[in-house]
C-alpha cells in the first residue's frame, strides 16, 4: 500500500489519466477486505483487488470508464455491489463494493497505509541477507540491513530498494542493537561467528526484542549459550533465541530457500505477537 500511495501521487502529479479502484465495503469471506485499492491505467495496473475474475472485470470497468470522452462523465464515482457467489462464480461466496474515483479527482495523500508488521534489525548483507531482503520489500515491515561492509551491499539497488528498507553500514555493528524501539526483531546472520556473538551479547542483554534469530546450528547455539551464560546472561533470556532459523519442515541449504523458511518464521512472530493480551 505504500509503494502504492507514491505512485497513485506521482502519477496524479503528473496529471496522467487513471482510475483509483477502491473496495469501499465487504461482507462475509473476500479476497481483500475495505480500504484495499488498485490503480487503472489504459496500459498499466498497479496493485491488487484480489485478483481473478473480479480484478479482471473491475479493471474493465475501470477502462471503460477512462473512454468516455466527456471529462465530466469520467469525473463520477461510481460505486457496484458485487456478490462474488452468484455474480462471479468465486468461491469465496461474500460481496464486496467496489467504488471507481478518476485519479484526479482522488486524494491519495489522505489514504492510510497498513501499520509495519514488525521493525527488523537484520545483520549480515551476505547471500542470505540478500535473499531475506528481496521478500521483505514487498512486505509491509521496516527493515534496518545492517553490515559493516559498503562492498556487500548490492550495488545496483539504490534505485529499486524499496523505502522501508533501509541500507546501514557502521562500525562497530552491535553498537545500533541500541538504538531500535522496544519489541524489535532481530535477525543475525553476519560473516563472523565472533561478530555474531557480540550482536547477540546486545541484544539478549537488552532483553526486550520481539523475536530474535541467529543463523546456525544447534552445535553453534551450544557453544554461544556456554559462552554467553559464562558472561552473565540468564537462562530463561537464552531460551528465547531462535537457533537455528526458520520454519521447521523447509529442507534446503540454498539462500533462497532459507530465506523462504525465515520470512515465514517473521511473519508467525508477527502474527503471535497481534494476538497476545496485552
Amino acid at each position: 500500500m505504500t509503494d502504492l500511495k507514491r505512485a497513485a501521487l506521482a502519477w496524479r502529479a503528473a496529471g496522467r489519466a487513471a482510475v483509483v479502484v477502491e473496495v469501499a465495503a465487504h461482507r462475509g469471506s473476500v479476497p481483500r477486505e475495505a480500504g484495499t485499492r488498485m490503480l487503472v491505467a489504459a496500459d498499466e495496473v498497479l496493485g491488487t483487488i484480489g485478483g481473478g475474475h473480479l480484478e479482471l472485470k473491475a479493471v474493465a470497468e475501470a477502462r471503460a470508464l477512462l473512454a468516455v470522452p466527456s471529462a465530466a462523465e469520467v469525473g463520477i464515482v461510481r460505486e457496484q455491489d458485487v456478490a462474488l457467489g452468484p455474480g462471479l462464480g468465486q468461491c469465496c461466496g461474500g460481496a464486496l463494493t467496489l467504488r471507481y474515483v478518476p485519479l484526479a479527482d482522488a486524494a491519495p495523500a489522505l489514504w492510510n497505509v497498513p501499520a509495519p508488521r514488525f521493525f527488523l534489525q537484520l545483520y549480515g548483507a551476505g547471500h542470505v541477507g540478500r535473499a531475506i531482503v528481496a521478500l521483505l520489500a514487498g512486505l509491509p515491515c521496516r527493515v534496518q540491513w545492517i553490515d559493516e561492509r559498503e562492498s556487500e551491499f548490492p550495488r545496483d539497488d539504490a534505485a529499486g530498494r524499496p523505502p522501508h528498507v533501509e541500507r546501514v553500514c557502521v562500525e562497530p555493528v552491535d553498537a545500533e542493537v541500541a538504538v531500535a524501539p522496544p519489541g524489535a526483531f532481530y535477525l543475525v546472520l553476519t560473516h563472523s561467528h565472533d561478530l555474531d556473538l557480540a550482536i547477540t551479547q546486545a541484544i539478549l542483554r537488552r532483553g526486550d526484542f520481539g523475536f530474535f534469530g541467529l543463523i546456525g546450528s544447534r552445535t553453534k547455539r551450544r557453544r554461544f549459550e556456554h559462552r554467553l551464560a559464562e558472561r552473565g546472561i540468564a537462562a530463561e533470556t537464552l531460551a528465547r533465541m531462535t537457533c537455528p532459523i526458520g520454519v521447521p519442515g523447509i529442507e534446503g541449504k540454498e539462500p533462497e530457500v532459507i530465506a523462504v523458511a525465515v520470512v515465514a518464521q517473521l511473519l508467525q512472530a508477527a502474527a503471535a505477537k497481534r494476538t497476545e493480551p496485552a
